[in-house]
């Protein structure tokens, strides 16, 4: 494992002393909420209306993809979708289809999948998971396209994934079907391949990548998730493999839409609880906080300093992100497995993800440093937010700059009075 003992650090910083640390009020941000009340029962009226057309599955085995994102009700819907295909007389299975990510090796990714209450008990099904690859075929530059051994040998193929923008480029297809098929099947070899052409490439070959796979495979169906601004599920589709790149497409403005965003601009501090990789591919989502590995967000949050706190429990020590801190805590990256972290920021050919960042001992110094070292930052009146993680951003703290600012407006609701920030005798946050 590679977890590093950071050594305790003391450093004297000229003008501590003027810092102030704001008082802080819960609000609510408001947007639609409309969402899925049920989407296993949903799911399965989209099966029986779209996935009819498959033909006869007696006695084939059909691959099942479930990926390293945490998806709402992912346990039910992959559970709907095994009773689906078994009615059909089919013999289907799960694999895990997550690129490198699980510390690039088939345990690790295993258990990821298990960790979302996906196992061979609860689903009544085998688990293939593997880190050997088979190759498809070669895009015309002549980039190989592999894809899991299980998958590619399956009788069918059915492609599950939440589509959402993605973290470091934009184009007609982001973070969905197309990129489980060309990255997330690819496992680690292919994910390494399709990575080391440099991301910027990836809104053109993207699509040609996962047309491979669907002219080389028999892929069923997709199922499509979106989720809404409140992290849950408003959208459950079954998209047919013959027209499943033009759906997507459309499903990704629809995503794109429905995501939740800051009502606000112009931070000195944003203090993020926690990252992980079910939170967002990049540890936290860059389409909310600004930043992302290849530097090319921009127009979304005019933020000073972020600070990092910790880890979410489900990333299982995996710290990608943690690079786009400008600080954190010893106490944050001493929880972080580094040869995960490198692992997954070398298959993606973008090493700079697997930086550190500058450390205090506890919360108290790093939020003070942090206000510090904002250039133009009013230190008695810091404008600073804090949110669990990127995923929860309907209900977080604001400072009284900001709450000023926010005051009288239709869209927000604010929750609770001003009061000092809490610490414990550690000096970390409550």
């Amino acid at each position: 494992m590679g977890f590093i003992s950071f050594p305790p650090v003391e450093v004297k910083v000229e003008g501590m002393e003027q810092v102030r640390l704001p008082r802080m009020a819960r609000i609510r941000q408001i947007f639609d909420d409309s969402f899925v009340a049920d989407p296993a029962a949903t799911l399965q009226k989209e099966l029986e209306q779209k996935a009819a057309a498959c033909g006869d599955l007696t006695g084939k085995r059909v691959a099942i993809t479930v990926g390293s994102r945490g998806i709402p009700h992912l346990a039910d819907i992959v559970r709907t979708t095994v009773l689906f295909l078994q009615d059909r007389g089919a013999k289907p299975f799960i694999v895990p289809a997550m690129g490198s990510h699980g510390n690039a090796c088939a345990e690790g990714q295993l258990e990821i999948v298990n960790s979302y209450g996906i196992t061979e008990e609860s689903m009544g099904v085998p688990i293939c998971s593997s880190m050997e690859v088979v190759l498809l075929g070669e895009l015309e530059d002549g980039t190989p396209v592999y894809c899991d051994r299980f998958a590619a040998e399956a009788d069918g193929l059915v492609v599950l994934n939440k589509i959402k923008p993605h973290t470091d480029f934009k184009g007609s297809h982001e973070s969905g079907l197309a990129k489980m098929m060309a990255i997330g099947l690819g496992n680690h070899k292919g994910a390494s391949m399709f990575h080391m052409m440099g991301m910027d490439t990836f809104p053109e070959r993207l699509p040609k990548v996962a047309q491979v796979f669907l002219e080389k495979l028999p892929v069923l169906f997709g199922i499509g998730v979106i989720q809404n601004a409140y992290d849950k599920l408003c959208l459950v589709e079954v998209v047919p493999a013959e027209n499943l790149m033009e759906r997507e497409e459309e499903l990704l403005k629809i995503a794109k839409d429905r995501m939740g965003r800051f009502k606000f601009d112009d931070l000195d501090v944003l203090v993020v609880d926690e990252i992980g990789k079910n939170i967002s591919g990049a540890g936290l989502d860059p389409n909310i906080v600004g930043r992302n590995f290849s530097r090319n967000i921009h127009d979304v949050l005019r933020l000073k300093k972020l600070f990092i706190r910790g880890l979410s429990e489900e990333t299982h020590h995996i710290g990608i992100g943690i690079s786009l801190a400008d600080i954190t805590t010893r106490r944050c990256l001493n929880s972080i497995d580094f040869s995960a972290v490198w692992a997954n920021a070398i298959t993606a050919t973008v090493i700079q993800a697997g930086a550190i960042p500058m450390y205090m001992e506890n919360d108290r110094d790093a939020l003070m440093l942090a206000i510090r070292t904002g250039n133009g930052t009013d230190l008695q009146n810091a404008r600073v937010v804090r949110i669990k993680n990127t995923l929860e951003i309907t209900e977080f703290e604001v400072s009284e700059a900001i709450l000023k600012e926010l005051s009288g407006r239709d869209d927000i609701e604010v929750l609770s009075e001003l009061r000092d920030i809490p610490f414990d005798a550690e000096g970390f946050m409550l």
